[in-house]
């Protein structure tokens, strides 16, 4: 019979559970985080657990906000359990679940003034934020914030009354200046390339639209540090919540699946202090670009290089994927012929090592990683994750053969119809623009690389245009482990 979970019955859990071992009334909130998803409480929660089972920053505590439905639905699930949440970290040996106690509360998403106080409040000493990839109105075609997007927009017109997380943070920043409060620190935690410098431009930005001076008072005062983060928490599903029940006991409307790998390094920039996470794991440094290169390019890059011709062959998992001869061997020889020898070196790592321990976490069956997350999004991810290495390959003269591949299977895989015929349901918020780019690129290549706002100045190089017409030419007329075989040799 499982327990379900709450403050009350945390004694009660299995003795295998690990629980907090401070108590919630110890705890006083320092954070308002925006987007308390699946990442979030297997990424900087367990951050934050680790230092107060230590007995340390338990004026840290995070306070949960939203600005979505979804943040409503996941605000609802965890109020039923006091803002607890189940963390099953899984290596390939072994599962282990732990409960975390860091979140004290969840602001009703939506709610602009209850959101707007709580960033206010002096004990609010950091916003962090994971809004996705494609949560920063960038504008795909110039690398830069749009402030032509109409959510932005329809902020700037009603500052008093802000829809965007950016609109809610500016306001909370500006109610704290004419307080005479010192700012907030803006902690980034998404997956973005110099996540903290695109987050102060939509910051910033917004607040250009309505006072210049305010704008410029932003960026001189409001600390945005870089983060590299990292760490596999696919999405919870009925199988996550029966694995939770039957195996640890707990009953829990929304646990957190993650991989017993978990990094986190951040740009040692605060406005107002942080806690010492460098004492459970974090690593703080000066500039953590290196960090964010190596991962963005190897990881990131690497999920998409098994993400397309996986997804074309019907393979569901991503252990599976991995498990593919072609799919790994596609891996292998791209990652190390053409994306590891433009990375840049990073302090005391070495970079094949890393690659290895990428392979090593993909390979991982307990985490039940799919397929189709990693294909997910591609319009937004591509231009972060694959397009950078083209254009770097390009510039130094050097071959891109297995990147335009790697460009013709996301294409192939946007026209909508695996290799046996499968339909593929949309898997893109750009997916009727993808599929119909697609479906034209089978008799005109030109068609796909058309979209400047995706590829920019790599698709007039006759050096990928030619090679990635070739391959998706490939794609059609012999399938995926045809080319495969093909680009393998």
């Amino acid at each position: 019979m499982a327990t379900a979970l709450s403050l009350k019955t945390l004694p009660d859990l299995p003795a295998r559970v690990a629980r907090p071992s401070y108590a919630r009334d110890d705890l006083s909130p320092g954070i308002v985080h925006f987007g308390v998803g699946n990442f979030h409480r297997a990424h900087l929660q367990v951050y934050l657990d680790r230092l107060m089972n230590a007995g340390r920053d338990l004026d840290w505590a995070i306070v949960g906000a939203g600005v979505t439905p979804y943040d409503a639905r996941m605000r609802d699930a965890l109020a039923g359990q006091d803002w607890l949440s189940t963390v099953v970290e899984q290596s390939a040996a072994k599962s282990e679940a732990r409960v975390t106690g860091v979140m004290t509360d969840f602001l009703p998403p939506m709610d602009g003034r209850a959101i707007i106080a709580g960033l206010a409040d002096p004990a609010t000493r950091i916003a962090s934020l994971t809004v996705t990839e494609g949560g920063y109105f960038v504008n795909p075609a110039l690398g830069k914030f749009d402030p032509e997007h109409p959510a932005i927009v329809a902020d700037a017109r009603n500052p008093d009354d802000p829809k965007t997380v950016f609109g809610l943070i500016l306001a909370g920043l500006k109610a704290r200046r004419a307080a005479g409060r010192a700012p907030f620190t803006v902690m980034s935690c998404d997956n973005v390339p110099h996540n903290g410098n695109v987050c102060r431009d939509a910051v910033a930005g917004l607040a250009a639209a309505q006072d210049a001076g305010f704008a410029a008072w932003v960026r001189d005062n409001v600390a945005f540090p870089n983060a590299m983060v990292d760490r596999i928490a696919p999405a919870t599903s009925d199988r996550e919540r029966a694995i939770t029940r039957d195996e640890f006991g707990i009953d829990d409307a929304w646990p957190v699946f993650c991989e017993d790998f978990i990094q986190w390094v951040v740009e040692d920039k605060f406005t107002a202090g942080r806690p010492a996470f460098e004492t459970v794991g974090a690593e703080f440094v000066a500039d953590v670009t290196p960090w964010e290169m190596m991962k963005i390019r190897i990881l990131n890059g690497g999920h998409a290089i098994i993400a397309y011709p996986a997804g074309l062959m019907d393979i569901h998992f991503v252990h599976e994927g991995m498990e593919n001869p072609l799919v790994r061997a596609f891996l292998q020889k791209l990652e190390r012929d053409e994306i590891i020898p433009i990375v840049p070196q990073v302090p005391n790592t070495d970079l094949d090592g890393y690659f290895r321990k990428v392979e090593e976490r993909c390979l991982n069956p307990k985490i039940g990683d799919t397929i189709r997350r990693l294909c997910l999004d591609g319009s937004n991810r591509q231009p972060k994750f694959i397009i950078p290495s083209i254009a770097d390959r390009l510039d130094k003269g050097l071959p891109v053969e297995g990147l335009a591949l790697e460009s013709a299977l996301w294409c192939r895989y946007c026209e909508g119809t695996t290799d046996s015929g499968k339909v593929t349901e949309p898997n893109d918020p750009n997916w009727d623009r993808l599929q119909a780019k697609a479906r034209a690129a089978k008799s005109d290549a030109a068609a796909w690389l058309s979209m400047a706002d995706i590829y920019g100045r790599t698709a007039q190089a006759p050096a990928f245009a030619d090679a990635f017409a070739r391959w998706l030419g490939a794609l059609w007329a012999d399938g995926t482990e045809a080319t495969l075989r093909r680009y393998l040799g």
